[in-house]
């Protein structure tokens, strides 16, 4: 019996799923994913419940291999980003891998429309880890305008370009205030993602030994001073003046001003966020904000002068 064929009474043979072609070659997993036969409601069911009550592997196995195509047909609306297709699918059969291990068949839905959220979030996961150097997703609104921006803006200005004939690739004012009100986000947020992904990464590819000439290869645009006399020197300065310096500086202020300049200044959390507000000290000290805002201007001064002197 052909290993991608159904059985008559278990589907899916259970040792299918090990034998798919590698990734590596695409086009031979894409035509064998598709010839896995959809499960009905019946037989989805079974599996579900299966895996649920038994840790039925073979039936963890069955509801994937059905939904593969699935993966392979949403990692397609997400090429646009210039990464691999074969990763994409990777990513997003992680996702099924995911969804399968949650799904309960008493939900009342059908395992395809739970699982694209898990297959569609692997990639968007994916997608942002390795799309720029530079991390252009990090807050809810970002990431809803990095996933939605870039279709938008084509279809306005596809809509435009028909009524109008005007060809142009910048969004006018009133399309971004069309897409932030339909977003819920901020216009401000539209015009600095549009810009971040307008813009382009340069690589900057080691320097081949034919091409030592060519002034115009990024790596020969940058320098490397950090050997030079003078920067040794003013390094040794700024890590003597960042320690010892630094302490001496502090230890020129009382013990409320010292405390608030290294909670607003030098206090860093695990978490990366700072230290104390200004109304927090002020609620501690018993005073107003301005009256520790006036305290730490005062101590900045102080510190500043001792640093100098240093």
């Amino acid at each position: 019996m052909n290993q991608l064929t159904l059985t008559a009474s278990h589907g899916l043979e259970a040792r299918s799923w090990a034998m798919l072609p590698p990734l590596g070659n695409l086009d031979a997993y894409i035509t064998a994913v598709n010839r896995f036969p959809l499960l009905t409601l019946e037989q989805e069911q079974d599996c579900a419940k299966r895996l649920r009550d038994q840790n039925d592997l073979d039936a963890a196995g069955q509801l994937i291999l059905s939904h593969l195509r699935l993966v392979v047909s949403i990692s397609r609306q997400y090429l646009g980003y210039g990464l691999s297709h074969a990763d994409l699918i990777q990513e997003g059969n992680i996702g099924l891998m995911k969804a399968v291990k949650r799904f309960d068949p008493e939900q009342g839905v059908r395992l395809v429309t739970y699982a694209m959220h898990w297959i569609k979030a692997e990639m968007h996961e994916y997608i942002l880890r390795n799309w720029r150097m530079v991390k252009v997703a990090t807050t809810k609104a970002q990431r809803k305008l990095f996933f939605n921006l870039r279709s938008m803006k084509s279809q306005m200005l596809s809509e435009d370009a028909a009524q109008h004939g005007d060809l142009h690739d910048q969004l006018t004012q009133k399309q971004i205030d069309d897409i932030a009100q339909s977003l819920n986000v901020k216009r401000e947020d539209v015009i600095e993602m549009e810009s971040r992904m307008v813009a382009h990464d340069v690589v900057i590819d080691p320097l081949p030994e034919d091409d030592r000439d060519d002034l115009s290869h990024p790596m020969l645009q940058l320098s490397d001073s950090s050997h030079e006399p003078t920067a040794v020197i003013e390094a040794h300065r700024r890590e003597a003046l960042s320690s010892v310096g630094m302490l001496s500086a502090l230890e020129s202020l009382d013990q409320r001003s010292r405390r608030i300049v290294e909670e607003r200044w030098l206090k860093v959390n695990d978490d990366g966020s700072g230290g104390m507000t200004l109304h927090e000290l002020a609620a501690e000290y018993g005073v107003s904000a301005e009256r520790i805002r006036q305290i730490e201007v005062s101590a900045l001064k102080k510190m500043r002068k001792a640093l100098e002197a240093a």
